[in-house]
């Protein structure tokens, strides 16, 4: 059950349909509302939302969000079965502690949103 405050990011996206089948590979469901101009994403107790905006530069984005997880290397591991690329756009960083003391990776999107995926280090499986 999720908890009763929750910030959800809304990002950019060029084309819902990209997004929608970039993060299914992810494991996130789905799906595109409103007017088509619109998308809602869920894993688990995740969530992201989207926008449509057509005009985006995925090399020129500074469009990200941090999902704070309780086990980041069970969840780097699933997102890595989408066998993404470790540099450009999109991939997917390796894991790794922080000095701030995180234990995180990261995803890049086809649209250059950064999503940061973490926990503190000493929390859940860790390292």
């Amino acid at each position: 059950m999720p908890p009763d405050d929750l910030a959800i990011p809304i990002l950019p996206s060029r084309s819902l349909s990209v997004t929608l089948a970039f993060f299914r590979r992810l494991g996130f469901d789905g799906e595109i509302h409103g007017f088509g101009d619109y998308a809602m994403l869920h894993r688990g107790t995740l969530e992201l939302h989207f926008f449509t905006h057509r005009e985006l530069r995925p090399a020129g984005s500074q469009a990200g969000c941090y999902l704070r997880v309780a086990d980041v290397d069970s969840l780097a591991r699933a997102f890595a079965l989408a066998q993404l690329p470790r540099s450009g756009i999109p991939r997917q960083d390796a894991t790794e502690d922080k000095p701030w003391g995180m234990r995180e990776f990261a995803i890049v999107d086809p649209d250059g949103n950064l999503l940061r995926v973490g926990q503190r280090l000493g929390a859940g499986s860790g390292g």
